[in-house]
Order: structure tokens, then C-alpha cells, then sequence
């Protein structure tokens, strides 16, 4: 008789893949009842194993932020994932891909906590006067799954496809910037090869900040002071391979470039 599926058996899955750096099938294909509470019990659980390991929880980051991916995936609601000092790439240090399966890039506004924030019931306007800091950042994702392909509970459980995050040097307060029209430009060896506004984020990063502080707040965690909110890709993700030079340059929040070895 196989054996069944449950949380820890998913988690060490996707953990394995990960540390394996080989692709896999996604858990919905072999655990069809896999549904979504329990994928974030998934993605708590490979987290609990990260802290165990030694990591420390440094924020969290939205996914299926921009109104195409949502339709893309099916869904209404963007979702949320953990941040670890684990995945913290520091500005000027080369990714190394060998450490990932197929990694994409993709630009983001992203928002350091002055105070804790906890839902239900945050707007957006409540949410932006616990920002502290906002600052331009790319994310670098790699799904575990074989060629991104997965469904909303899959990706649940992979934390939201994450693997490395690089912050830029150049904060701002938040009432300095209209966040709605920070603009961005992504470019891969030199060639531009997208661009967004901050509109792409449920039409102001602060509505994502707000979103993630509510939802959170269903499973009893709150965001806390000196946390990080990657608040979600810009741009689709743009794939990268050894060699590639990328540079994500942002109207008032700097350039950070990232030297994929």
C-alpha cells in the first residue's frame, strides 16, 4: 500500500527538492485532496524546519499580487509566504544559480514595518502608517515544481515559490513617494525587457501591505515591528541563467543590479 499523504510528508518533499536542487511533480498530482488550509499548514511547516535549521524569520511576501496572475491561477485573492535571513541576498553579492533549479526575477516595493500590524479590518491607509521604510527590491523565485507548472494549493505549500531576495540600499519614507506611480524598469544584459508602476500591486503596494495583515490575521499571526513585506512582483518573472547581468532601476528608489554566476 503507498503510504498517504499529510503536512509533514509535504513539507519534506518540497524540502528535498530544494536541497536536491531537482524539480518534482506538483503535491496536487499525488495528493489530489490537497487543499488550501492545508497548504499553508505545508508552508508553516517548511518554515518550522528552516527555523530549526537555524534560520530566523525576517517578514513575509505576497504572491498573485497583479490582477493577470490571479486570473491566470483562478483565484480572487492574492497569497502570502514567509521570509527567512536564509534567503537574504545582500546587495552586490553574485547569485549563485547552481544552488537553485530555474530561477526567475522580478522587481518589488518593498516595505519595512516601524510598528506591528495585525488584521482584520487594516486598510490600506492603516497599513501604510506602520511602514517605516520603503525600499526597491528583487526577488528572485524557483518553484519546486516541474517547469512552474502547479496549481493555487501547490504553490501555497512551496512559500510562494521562494528562494532569494535582494533589498536596495536607497529608503524613502513612505509619504516622500506616490507608491501608485513608482516606476520600475527591468533589464536583463542591458536589453529593458519590462516595465511597471506600483499600480500592477492591487493598485498600490499599500492594499497588498493591508491585504496580507488581514489574512494573516485567519491563522493568528500578525506582522511585527522590523519586518520585511515583499509586496509582490511588479512584472511577470523574467528567467535567469549564469551570466546574466540584471538591473532592476526604479524611479526614487535607486538600481540594484544582481550578477547571476
Amino acid at each position: 500500500m503507498s503510504r498517504s499523504w499529510d503536512i509533514k510528508r509535504a513539507a519534506d518533499a518540497l524540502l528535498a527538492a530544494e536541497a536536491a536542487r531537482k524539480h518534482r511533480s506538483a503535491l496536487t498530482d499525488e495528493w489530489p485532496g490537497l487543499d488550501l488550509a492545508n497548504a499553508y499548514r505545508v508552508q508553516d511547516e517548511v518554515v518550522s524546519q528552516r527555523v530549526e535549521a537555524g534560520e530566523s524569520i525576517v517578514g513575509m511576501k505576497l504572491g498573485l499580487t497583479s490582477h493577470a496572475k490571479q486570473r491566470q491561477m483562478g483565484v480572487s485573492s492574492p497569497i502570502t509566504a514567509w521570509l527567512t535571513d536564509g534567503m537574504a541576498l545582500n546587495s552586490g553579492v553574485a547569485l549563485d544559480t547552481s544552488e537553485l533549479i530555474h530561477p526567475r526575477v522580478e522587481p518589488e516595493i518593498v516595505f519595512v514595518l516601524g510598528e506591528s500590524l495585525e488584521g482584520p479590518g487594516v486598510t490600506a491607509a492603516r497599513a501604510m502608517k506602520a511602514v517605516s521604510h520603503v525600499y526597491g527590491g528583487l526577488e528572485i523565485i524557483d518553484s519546486r515544481y516541474t517547469d512552474f507548472r502547479f496549481r493555487l494549493p501547490d504553490v501555497v505549500a512551496d512559500n510562494a515559490s521562494s528562494a532569494r531576495f535582494t533589498v536596495g540600499t536607497r529608503g524613502r519614507r513612505p509619504e516622500e513617494l506616490d507608491l501608485a506611480l513608482e516606476a520600475c524598469v527591468v533589464k536583463i544584459n542591458g536589453d529593458v525587457i519590462d516595465s511597471a508602476t506600483g499600480t500592477a500591486v492591487l493598485g498600490h503596494p499599500g492594499e497588498a501591505l493591508a491585504l496580507a495583515a488581514n489574512s494573516l490575521s485567519e491563522r493568528q499571526i500578525g506582522l511585527e515591528a522590523g519586518w520585511l513585506v515583499l509586496t509582490g512582483g511588479m512584472t511577470d518573472a523574467v528567467p535567469t541563467v549564469a551570466g546574466d547581468t540584471v538591473c532592476i532601476e526604479f524611479t526614487h528608489l535607486g538600481s540594484i543590479t544582481l550578477q547571476c554566476a
